[in-house]
């Protein structure tokens, strides 16, 4: 029997999902019962004799209980207000926070608000995301602005079953996402904020001018990548870097997680051990690998607070305190024990971030990473050897290690980016094998150094070794990404096929000897589990656009409006998009609507994409009559043949996708899959 202090966080997490998996929110007394339970579960396993299979069952159910019950009480302390929908245009004036990532539309803000016009302050949210127009001036973190916007709730999932983004924002503090119709523009006179947010501010706009520095001293090209690097700002990456970065597997370079706090820790480590060993008088007298460990630890909760502190760093700086932290109290600090530890503390924080794809990939990579090392064989040391055939071996160790490393590290995160992303890079084990020496022994240290020289005016060395190890890198990246099928897309699996792929790799990892390997087809569960058909069409949750399918393809029917989800949709059902003449050879379309053309198009199915009655009242007619599908974004009366889906039917049930039957049409909504939840409501 295996022990129990590795599946611990296992049973926490599977707890945590269940709450998340739910269709409608429990009460919050329900989490205070489900703690008392645990407490006494745990209480009868310590002091009864109960047999070590049922003390094991006992200790994983209370955990299970307990991460249920923290999940439900995250919810509660983190529920605010979320902006209602159609509000029309509002004027708003607030704080801004920081400089949230690009996203389709431009550059975005995240703002504190004072005050949204036509909400009273306790329908206020307490964050908003603001896409700013694309000739707007970024204002820095701690500035009072006003501008006029469109304002709404998150956004759904772009299609049933898909990722929900409102259920992460829920839990980031977003209550409301939109888009500025005027400049923004800054108030001189504005109340104080309060203390917690103002040291917010404060620390984002020391990163904010930190990136601003980095980019000007190396240039957009490598120094973009570089600001996203040290301060987790991306607004300055160009958009063709992070499509290369992309399709060569290499994009986990941009977002501050694990690798970026490892290296940091690791190369602070070295450097402080080698510094201690250095110093006869001090190697003498103080333990290296403590004091060592010790800056090892400064320097990732200092990393932390540089990067702004989001949820990937939060967990990867959790991580590696955790190493450091085994060395400061004589404990190994690569092991699976360190691990569940560090991941228990995680959930217990942040239980949503069990249904996160930054988290399953995480810690599936590093457990399968952990395991690996465990289990890698240690040769004895030859003595005397000549120091050329020592270099050799160790070049073929190092060579062999690394193959290793990326190989069951893809493989780890191979399901994860294929449910959640559904596309998969080709050669993204060459790409990393290439960049992993340039990224660990040049670029990061030499960022890490830079960032803390520029603000004295000394950067200019690291961050030129650096900017040569960048461009290296966007080199390889554009090379692999260019190859030909360096992509692959795939559909995504059934929905039970990831957690059972998660729960296989933790087997693979966790358990010990050959029944390990009962874990194997679970892992294999996403990559081999047949896929379900296509639906037949897509309409989004407002019903702004349609696509439907045609073979291997996506036909988007207004593919200049809500691309992004368009996109999503046609990548998680395996399907490549469409060019516009595939339409145009289908469909009759102008900017308000499409229409089948009665000879050739399959599905049958019309699209009005305005809520003007005009418009509607003149074209719906028409429709009806050859139409097998009207989809309507206004309100409009039924079909008297034609099945037809209206404004109301989007604002109850979000976006939809249609199969066509031998009975009519069947219809899967995001709504029915969501629930009636506090971020789906």
């Amino acid at each position: 029997m295996q022990t129990t202090s590795l599946w611990a966080p296992v049973a926490f997490g599977g707890g945590a999902a269940v709450y998340l998996a739910l269709p409608g929110e429990p009460l919050a007394i329900v989490a205070f019962m489900l703690l008392g339970m645990a407490g006494a579960m745990l209480l009868v396993s310590s002091r009864l004799n109960l047999g070590r299979a049922a003390t094991v069952a006992l200790v994983l159910a209370a955990f299970a209980l307990g991460g249920f019950a923290a999940a439900k009480l995250r919810t509660q302390a983190v529920r605010a207000p979320i902006a209602p929908a159609g509000g029309g245009v509002r004027l708003i004036e607030g704080f801004v926070v920081d400089v949230a990532s690009p996203g389709q539309g431009g550059a975005r803000l995240v703002i504190a608000p004072i005050a949204i016009s036509g909400l009273a302050p306790e329908a206020t949210p307490i964050r908003i995301r603001i896409t700013l127009r694309d000739d707007d001036a970024l204002p820095a973190p701690g500035s009072t602005v006003s501008v006029k916007g469109m304002i709404n709730a998150p956004p759904p999932p772009a299609s049933p079953g898909s990722y929900d983004f409102a259920r992460d924002a829920f839990f980031d503090g977003i209550g409301g996402v939109g888009f500025a119709l005027t400049p923004v523009a800054e108030i001189a006179a504005a109340p104080s904020p309060p203390w917690r947010l103002a040291l917010q501010m404060k620390i984002n706009a020391i990163r904010w001018a930190l990136a601003k520095r980095i980019v000007a001293e190396m240039g957009v090209e490598s120094g973009g990548l570089a600001a996203a690097m040290i301060t987790g700002h991306e607004a300055f990456v160009p958009r063709e870097q992070v499509e290369d970065l992309r399709a060569s597997g290499l994009a986990h370079i941009i977002s501050i997680s694990g690798l970026h706090m490892a290296i940091v820790g690791g190369f602070t480590f070295a450097a402080v051990r080698l510094g201690v060993a250095a110093w006869p008088w001090a190697a003498l007298r103080v333990s290296s690998k403590k004091l060592a460990a010790a800056a090892g630890l400064l320097a990732v909760l200092l990393y932390l607070v540089i990067s702004g502190a989001p949820s990937p760093a939060e967990r990867a700086a959790i991580t590696a305190g955790a190493a450091f932290l085994a060395i400061l109290v004589d404990r190994r600090a690569i092991s699976l024990h360190t691990l569940a530890i560090a991941a228990l503390v995680i959930l217990a924080l942040q239980p949503e971030a069990v249904a996160q794809p930054g988290f399953q990939m995480s810690f599936a990579a590093t457990a399968a990473l952990v395991a690996l090392a465990e289990a890698w064989p240690r040769p004895a040391k030859e003595i005397n050897t000549p120091w050329p055939i020592r270099a050799v071996q160790a070049l073929g160790v190092w060579t062999a290690a690394s193959i290793g490393v990326s190989f069951v590290a893809g493989l780890a995160t191979g399901p994860f980016a294929m449910q959640h992303f559904n596309r998969v890079s080709t050669f993204g084990l060459v790409a990393n094998l290439l960049t992993a020496p340039i990224s660990s022994f040049l670029m990061m240290p030499a960022l890490a150094v830079g960032a803390v020289l520029a603000p004295l005016g000394l950067g200019a060395v690291p961050l030129a070794a650096a900017d040569v190890a960048i461009d290296t890198m966007n080199l390889i990246a554009s090379w692999v990404a260019g190859l030909p099928g360096s992509q692959r897309i795939f559909a995504s699996a059934p929905a039970w096929t990831l957690p059972a792929a998660f729960v296989g790799i933790l087997w693979l990892c966790l358990w010990k000897g050959p029944l390990r390997w009962l874990g194997l087809p679970l892992a294999l569960s996403v990559w081999l589990c047949p896929r379900p058909p296509a639906p037949d069409a897509w309409i989004s949750a407002d019903g702004a656009t349609v696509a439907v399918r045609r073979g291997d393809q996506a036909v988007l029917l207004r593919p200049d409006a809500k691309l992004f989800a368009a996109e999503l949709w046609a990548r998680r059902r395996g399907l490549s998009v469409a060019s516009q003449e595939a339409r145009d050879a289908g469909y009759d379309c102008d900017r308000w609507s499409c229409a089948p053309r009665q000879a050739i198009a399959d599905p049958r199915i019309a699209a009005i994409f305005t809520r003007r009655v005009s418009t509607i009242e003149k074209k719906q007619p028409l429709f009806c009559q050859w139409a097998e599908v009207v989809v309507v974004r206004g309100d409009a009366p039924p079909c008297p043949a034609a099945l037809t889906l209206t404004a109301a039917d989007f604002a109850r049930g979000g976006s939809a996708e249609l199969y066509r039957t031998a009975a009519g049409w069947r219809i899967v909504w995001a709504q029915d899959l969501r629930g009636q939840r506090p971020w789906s409501r």
